[in-house]
C-alpha cells in the first residue's frame, strides 16, 4: 500500500529547539530505502545532521525501516545518509554551526512533486528549560482560552 502524499515531520524539534533558518535538501538514498519512505516506513525524531572533513553533510540515526521485499539487497535502517545541497548553502551552514555552537535538525521528511525525496532541516539553538516551560505554559493557556470561548459561543 503506497500513500501519495508522504509527510514525515519531527514534532520534537520545535519544542526542542529555536529554529533560526530552514534549508531543503535531497537525500541519497538507494533502491530500497527509497521504497520504505513510500510507504511512510521512516523516523526522523532522534536524527541530527553533522559535516564531515570534507565539507559533505549527512544526516546521522534516521531510521529507515528494512524494505519487505528487498533479501540481500537491503539497506541498513539506520546508516548515516548524505544530504544534497549547493556548494554556497553547505559552507554558509558550516560556517554558522562552527561559529555560533548553533545545531542542524531535521524537521520534516517529504516527496515532492518529481517523486524525489526531500529533507527540511533547520540551523537551530537549543532550548533553555525555562523556554520549555514557556511553551508549555503558553499552549495550555490558548486551550484553556478556546475551551471559554466555545462554551460562550454554544
Amino acid at each position: 500500500m503506497v500513500q501519495k502524499n508522504i509527510n514525515i515531520k519531527n514534532k520534537k524539534a520545535r519544542f526542542e529547539y529555536e529554529i533560526l533558518d530552514k534549508y531543503v535538501a535531497g537525500i541519497q538514498l538507494t533502491g530500497t530505502e527509497i521504497k520504505s519512505i513510500r510507504q511512510s516506513q521512516a523516523r526522523i525524531t532522534e536524527s541530527f545532521c553533522e559535516f564531515n572533513d570534507r565539507g559533505e553533510l549527512f544526516i546521522v540515526n534516521m531510521y529507515i525501516q528494512e524494505y519487505m521485499f528487498g533479501h540481500h539487497f537491503n539497506h541498513k535502517p539506520k546508516s548515516e545518509r548524505r544530504l544534497l545541497m549547493h556548494k554556497r548553502e553547505l559552507r554558509s551552514l558550516k560556517k554558522d554551526v562552527e561559529a555560533k555552537g548553533n545545531t542542524i535538525v531535521p524537521l520534516r521528511l517529504f516527496i515532492n512533486d518529481r517523486g524525489f525525496a526531500k529533507l527540511e532541516i533547520a540551523l537551530a539553538k537549543g532550548k533553555q528549560t525555562h523556554d520549555k516551560r514557556e511553551v508549555i505554559k503558553d499552549r495550555d493557556n490558548k486551550r484553556d482560552l478556546a475551551r471559554i470561548k466555545k462554551s460562550f459561543n454554544s
